[in-house]
C-alpha cells in the first residue's frame, strides 16, 4: 500500500484528477474495508485539492449518515430530500451549487461553506452513498469537478 500520492506540480485541476484517479483505484483495490477505503479517498482529495470539507454520507434507511470525512465537524444525519446532500440522493444526480446561500433548504453544517458539489454513488440503480465536497469560496466547483468526481464515484461503485 502506498503511503503518499503523486501530484504533478503546476498541474491544472483536470490533470490533478487524472493523476489521482488511478492512484485511488490502486489504493482501494488491495483493501476490503469500506470505511478504510472511504477514509483514504477523503484524505487523497483533501491533499490534492485543499477542499474545505470532503466526506461521505451513507444511505441508512431514510437518512444519510455521516461517514469518513476531512474537515471541520459535520452534520451527522441528513433526511431524504433535505439540503444539497439529501437532494442529490432524492434526484439521484450530481448537485453543483455555486452559492450555498442561494440553494433552497441548504443545511449549514458550517457557516464557512460557500459552494458545494455532491455526487451520488449507485448500487443496483439506487443511491447508496454521496460524496460531499464544500469550499469556503463562492463558485469554486466547475464541470471538471463534475466529470472527475462522477468518474471517482463510478470507480468506488465498482470496487467497494
Amino acid at each position: 500500500m502506498s503511503e503518499s500520492i503523486y501530484l504533478p506540480e503546476a498541474a491544472s485541476k483536470a490533470e490533478k484528477y487524472q493523476a489521482i484517479l488511478p492512484q485511488i483505484e490502486a489504493l482501494i483495490s488491495s483493501e476490503t474495508d469500506l470505511y478504510a477505503n472511504l477514509a483514504n479517498v477523503t484524505a487523497v482529495l483533501k491533499e490534492a485539492f485543499g477542499f474545505f470539507w470532503v466526506g461521505f454520507y451513507l444511505v441508512k434507511g431514510e437518512q444519510l449518515v455521516l461517514g469518513p470525512f476531512q474537515g471541520p465537524l459535520a452534520c451527522t444525519r441528513i433526511a431524504f430530500g433535505k439540503g444539497v446532500c439529501g437532494t442529490a440522493w432524492e434526484e439521484a444526480k450530481t448537485q453543483l451549487v455555486p452559492d450555498v446561500e442561494a440553494f433552497p433548504g441548504h443545511i449549514a453544517c458550517s457557516s464557512a461553506s460557500k459552494s458545494e458539489i455532491v455526487v451520488p454513488g449507485f448500487r443496483e440503480d439506487k443511491v447508496w452513498i454521496v460524496l460531499d465536497v464544500d469550499s469556503d469560496l463562492l463558485d469554486d466547483f466547475d464541470q471538471d469537478d463534475v466529470t472527475y468526481l462522477e468518474k471517482l464515484m463510478k470507480l468506488l461503485d465498482n470496487n467497494l
